[in-house]
């Protein structure tokens, strides 16, 4: 499931030698925004997967993966681009290097449930301390109020 992005040049190539592939093998199912897959739609698949893989070999931020921690699941990611700084290697899903090491790392986390809670879990807290905008709003505030010469207040 994925979304071509109008600034990927090799997006749709990419797609061609997938759909090549997956007429070979009828338990692939290739979904993308050309088939009127949208934002709900991928939520939903996101709410429903034990796992998320975002298997990049180039990648600004990545906010597939803030999604997938947000929702308390591992992610399995490229080791690129925006996403060791969302992806833990451990703690909150794995980075990985290559699709055999992707794929092992998902059997891995399929086969041990407590693995997968304990990641989601320490996923969902990254994605809260770091990237919601309500930490940023925080940041503001400290920042006016060390500007205006006034101390943090105690939660700072």
């Amino acid at each position: 499931m994925g979304s071509l992005a109008h600034d990927d040049p090799e997006g749709e190539e990419w797609l061609q030698k997938v759909l090549k592939h997956r007429s070979r093998d009828a338990d692939i199912h290739v979904l993308t925004n050309m088939d009127g897959v949208g934002n709900h739609e991928v939520n939903a698949f996101q709410d429903a997967a034990k796992v998320v893989i975002q298997k990049s070999t180039r990648e600004g931020f990545g906010l597939v993966v803030s999604e997938g921690l947000w929702k308390g699941r591992p992610v399995i990611g490229g080791n690129c681009g925006g996403i060791p700084l969302q992806v833990r290697d451990g703690e909150t899903g794995y980075l990985v290097d290559n699709s055999a090491e992707c794929g092992e790392r998902l059997i891995e986390l399929l086969s041990d449930e407590d693995t997968c809670r304990r990641m989601g879990a320490a996923g969902r807290e990254l994605v809260r301390e770091r990237f919601l905008l309500t930490r940023y709003l925080h940041d503001y505030v400290r920042m006016f109020r060390t500007l205006a010469g006034l101390r943090p207040s105690e939660r700072d």
